[in-house]
C-alpha cells in the first residue's frame, strides 16, 4: 500500500463489517497541510496514480479542504461580539472537541450561518434541553456550524491556535477530485470525530453516504496527532 498507508493509527481497528460486508479503512499518513498548500497537489502527492481501485472510496477530512481554501483563522485575529460570549457559555463541551463552546468559534458560527439562524437554534435547544433532548442546536444550525473546528490539546500545531471553518462547496470539491484523479472510485469530504460524523459532499448516492457514515462511525482516522487526514474504504 505504500509507506504513507503503513502503520497508520495502530490503536484503531481498521476493519469493520456493515450490512454483512467487511470493509478495510486505510488511513493515509501525510505531512501537516498548510494554508498555502494546493488541495489538488496535496491529494495527488499522497494518492498517486494506481492507488485507488474500482469500488474504493477516498474520504478526505473537511479540515484540510477548509485550510487549503483559506478558511483557517488564528484565534487572536477573531474578535467575538458580546452575543458570541453569551451563547458560547451554554454550549456543551466534549473531550473530543470544543465545538462552539468558546467565543471565537461561536463568533465564526454567527458569521457563517447568520445571527438569526444561530439565535433560533439556541432558543430551540434551550427549550428541548430542559426536556432531556440533546443535539437540536446543531441540527438547526446545520452542517456549517457542525464543521467549525476549534483548538484543542490534541490539535496539531499550528491549528492548536486556530479556528477552521468547514469547506466551501464540498460536493464540488469531491467531484473535482474524482476528475483530477481520473478514477472510477468515489470521493467524499467528511466531518468525522469520535462522537460520529457527517458527509459534507461526495460523488455517492444518499444511501451510500448513509452507509459510509456507519463505516466511519468509530473514526478510524483518529482525533489527535495521527496526521492522517485522508483514507480509503475498500471491501476486505
Amino acid at each position: 500500500m505504500g509507506e504513507n498507508m503503513a502503520e497508520a493509527n495502530p490503536n484503531k481497528h481498521l476493519e469493520i463489517t456493515v450490512d454483512g460486508v467487511a470493509y478495510q479503512r486505510i488511513p493515509i499518513k501525510t505531512r501537516v497541510v498548510m494554508p498555502d498548500d494546493d488541495l489538488n497537489a496535496f491529494v495527488t502527492e499522497y494518492v498517486p496514480a494506481g492507488t485507488l481501485r474500482d469500488g474504493d472510496i477516498l474520504f478526505v477530512t473537511e479540515k484540510i479542504v477548509g485550510i487549503t481554501q483559506g478558511r483557517s483563522y488564528l484565534v487572536e485575529d477573531i474578535h467575538p461580539r458580546k452575543l458570541a460570549y453569551f451563547l458560547s457559555k451554554y454550549v456543551t463541551r466534549t473531550p473530543y472537541g470544543i465545538g462552539l463552546g468558546m467565543p471565537e468559534t461561536m463568533e465564526m458560527a454567527l458569521r457563517e450561518c447568520g445571527t438569526p439562524k444561530i439565535l433560533l437554534a439556541a432558543a430551540v435547544a434551550a427549550v428541548t434541553k430542559a426536556f432531556g433532548r440533546k443535539g437540536d442546536f446543531y441540527r438547526i444550525a446545520g452542517p456549517k456550524a457542525r464543521a467549525i473546528d476549534g483548538p484543542t490539546k490534541g490539535t496539531i500545531p499550528p491549528y492548536n491556535k486556530s479556528v477552521v471553518l468547514g469547506p466551501d462547496r464540498p460536493e464540488g470539491v469531491a467531484k473535482d477530485l474524482r476528475s483530477l484523479l481520473s478514477t472510477t472510485a468515489d470521493i467524499a469530504v467528511v466531518d468525522i470525530n469520535d462522537l460520529g460524523g457527517n458527509i459534507l459532499g461526495s460523488t455517492l448516492s444518499k444511501a451510500e453516504e448513509d452507509r459510509l457514515v456507519r463505516i466511519l462511525k468509530d473514526n478510524p482516522l483518529g482525533q489527535g496527532h495521527e496526521s492522517t487526514p485522508m483514507g480509503i474504504i475498500r471491501r476486505a
